[in-house]
């Protein structure tokens, strides 16, 4: 029960930074609205409420590379914001990583991270999507494909994630992708 109410915390805290946050409009590769992943801690007393110091910390340092990277487009700043969160091994920060090298124009580290991203959590859409978007500026449009068809299974062809990768793939190879 404790979990629930954290994850559901955590939850309200990122919905209402996001809906105080501007919107940022974009084509194919919509931010990843993942709440920040919840920390792998000891069982809480039934009777904490209120999420720790080091809870409260790592949403806020989330949030602030998530700024970075779809606000200010700082992708180097957000690297090193995420990696100081010491919760790089979530899928969640793994993925927003890999899609901060992925912009740099570093693909490899950027497949370092994503396969990582999924090693933590095999059904993360959204790593799935950037995954299969990485896929198609590779050229690499069958592995793209499977990554389409990872999403449909987990979240369903209406997703904004399915729609955004079906987009890119529609277009012709070698036309460039539009963030």
């Amino acid at each position: 029960m404790t979990k629930l109410a954290i994850r559901l915390l955590t939850l309200a805290m990122l919905t209402l930074a996001l809906t105080a946050a501007p919107v940022v409009s974009v084509v194919y590769a919509a931010p990843d609205s993942d709440p920040p992943p919840p920390p792998d801690k000891k069982k809480k007393k039934s009777s904490e409420v209120r999420p720790s110091t080091q809870e409260t910390a790592f949403a806020t340092g989330y949030r602030a590379a998530y700024a970075a990277i779809y606000d200010r487009h700082d992708y180097a700043s957000a690297i090193e914001q995420l990696k100081a969160l010491g919760r790089d091994d979530s899928a969640a920060v793994a993925n927003l990583i890999g899609y901060s090298y992925r912009q740099l124009g570093d693909y490899k580290v950027s497949q370092i991270w994503y396969e990582r991203a999924l090693k933590a959590d095999p059904t993360h859409v959204k790593t799935w999507q950037y995954y299969g978007l990485w896929q198609v500026e590779q050229g690499n449009r069958e592995s793209a494909q499977y990554h389409l068809n990872k999403i449909a299974a987990l979240a369903g062809s209406s997703s904004e994630e399915y729609r955004s990768l079906a987009a890119a793939l529609e277009k012709p190879p070698g036309t460039g992708l539009v963030y």
